[in-house]
């Protein structure tokens, strides 16, 4: 028999129906064969609530401690779900994270797996058991709990289905897999049959809520194919398909298509550096001293150098996460003491609208169709910066959507996409 590993984020468990969904899919997978390894998150809001709690006790909370609180969330769901199992004659074991092998390096709230001891999940597979790990989570060198960071139970599916060699890999969720675009902000979004690491992964970057960065990444390392479904969906013995979108290393050769989405991100800050000397080293000063302080930099424009006072200068933008503005702020204005005469200036009002798609940089005219879409909508095109697979515009904040409908709506890629029923 082959091995699948499912993956069931929180709002497939939601509450005690969707438990008994999740139980009767699981189930019916076994009896199709197969071995089934089950990671499953932390029930509905429990992590926002288990925040929460802590917060009405610290403003400072130790990230060790953290960590022994937002793990718990997860066994909740894994004993749940043995549980439900177990009800309609399943056999099932449920196993947390340090059951299940999990070795990670010690950084609290944002760890990485090391290692898998796979040892004890195969041993409950052969004893004919549907196995039940707790995503999210594994321990340290020091015995220590560990969590992945957010959506870590994707990462956790796909390391394991690793180091099992599993045949199948399934992330399930509330929806029926990877998106044109943002189905709600454009209406014509349509689902998309397969998409490569790479696209999903920029699609990630540029602001599309589609996967964690870092399951993906594993994914391409490990080469490990992967397809996203909806646990809400009909189950295949009660009429339906199972139907989503495959995460593959390359797209078929009948798949012909140019761009594959379009993403929108409002969390980005845009920071100007005026005045700055035009000669070797002055970038290098400014991005070492944001890339020491982690400070994560997207798109980066300088200016033709002009001439002020006798000596050359330029300025250069760029853009970062809202998040990280605060503390870019900190690190130019004191990078900028050195260079007498220079300014800086910021603006949140603005927004990165991206297309991605493995064709991108092998297809004439696939800038100018974009530009064109965004002139014809009233948009002025701020900053643009660009890569084989993926361009990017910065716009006003407030057109963002306009834009994000028109360059999705220019390429066709509703009709070049699966329709998705019930939109």
């Amino acid at each position: 028999m082959g091995i699948v590993v499912q993956k069931y984020g929180g709002s497939s468990v939601a509450n005690a129906e969707k438990f008994r969904r999740v139980a009767r899919r699981i189930a019916w997978k076994r009896q199709q064969g197969e071995d089934v390894v089950v990671v499953v998150s932390a029930p509905g809001d429990t992590t926002d609530d288990l925040l929460e709690k802590a917060g009405e006790l610290t403003s400072s909370p130790s990230a060790r401690e953290m960590d022994v609180l937002l793990s718990t969330g997860e066994q909740i769901s894994i004993a749940l779900l043995s549980m439900t199992l177990q009800e309609i004659g399943c056999p099932a074991i449920s196993l947390t994270g340090p059951q299940a092998g999990f070795r990670t390096d010690d950084h609290h709230r944002g760890a990485k797996i090391s290692h898998i001891d796979t040892r004890r999940i195969k041993q409950e597979l052969a004893e004919g058991k549907v196995v039940i790990v707790a995503g999210f989570q594994g321990l340290d060198q020091r015995g220590d709990i560990t969590t992945l960071g957010r959506g870590g139970s994707d990462a956790s599916a796909i390391a394991l289905a690793a180091y099992l060699e599993a045949d199948h890999c399934q992330i399930f969720s509330d929806v029926d897999g990877v998106y044109t675009s943002d189905p709600r902000l454009v209406p014509t979004a349509a689902r998309l049959d397969e998409i490569s690491y790479d696209e999903i992964l920029e699609l990630a970057a540029a602001g599309a809520q589609v996967m964690q960065l870092r399951s993906v990444e594993f994914a391409k390392q490990y080469g490990v194919e992967f397809e996203v479904l909806s646990s809400l969906a009909p189950l295949p013995n009660e009429g339906g398909v199972e139907q989503g979108t495959k995460v593959v290393a390359a797209l078929s050769p009948h798949n012909n298509r140019v761009v594959s989405g379009v993403a929108v991100d409002s969390k980005v800050a845009r920071i100007t550096l005026l005045g700055l000397p035009d000669r070797p080293g002055v970038a290098a000063r400014v991005f070492g001293a944001l890339g020491k302080a982690k400070v994560n930099v997207d798109m980066i424009v300088q200016s033709a150098g002009t001439v002020a006072n006798g000596s050359p200068n330029a300025d250069i933008a760029f853009t970062c996460t809202r998040d990280d503005l605060d503390l870019a702020l900190e690190v130019c204005q004191e990078v900028l003491t050195v260079f007498p005469g220079t300014q800086l200036v910021y603006d949140i009002d603005v927004a990165k609208v991206s297309i991605v798609g493995s064709a991108v940089a092998s297809n004439y005219g696939v800038a100018a169709t974009m530009f064109e879409a965004l002139a014809n909508t009233g948009v002025n095109i701020e900053l643009i910066t660009g890569s084989e697979i993926k361009i990017s515009c910065l716009v006003r904040a407030s057109q963002a959507v306009d834009a994000l409908r028109a360059v999705h709506d220019k390429f066709e890629l509703g009709k070049s996409a699966v329709p998705v029923s019930g939109k």
